[in-house]
């Protein structure tokens, strides 16, 4: 885990991807926003695991790591296997995706009656 903690220290640190150029060909210009878009969403990405790998760590100084802080059951060692960041067993992280995405729905009903 430490490995991957300075891989994503060092790809949040590269933000050459996302300066603003301005070109007199429009449709070079476009290319360069679609780019910077993906520059901005892999950042992000990679920022907030580089968050929930350092919050892992902090964990296994502290005795938590592998229970999960919802339901303070244990982790699957499957699980942790596949993503060793993880801070919630599976049960706990299908209820918080299914939350998240009854949100959504619900967001995007509430701005589409708006309009």
């Amino acid at each position: 885990m430490v490995a991957r903690i300075s891989e994503l220290e060092r790809a949040t640190r590269k933000r050459d991807d996302i300066a603003v150029e301005t070109n007199p060909d429009q449709m070079d210009d476009i290319q360069r926003a679609a780019e910077r878009d993906l520059a901005i969403h892999n950042i992000d990405r990679e920022s907030r695991e580089l968050r929930k790998a350092r919050a892992a760590l902090r964990r296994m100084d502290h005795g938590a790591f592998g229970v999960c802080e919802e339901c303070e059951e244990e982790i699957s060692l499957k699980r942790l296997g596949a993503i060793p960041w993880a801070s919630l067993c599976i049960a706990c992280q299908e209820a918080l995706d299914d939350t998240s995405r009854e949100i959504r729905t619900f967001s995007h009903a509430l701005l589409g009656n708006a309009a």
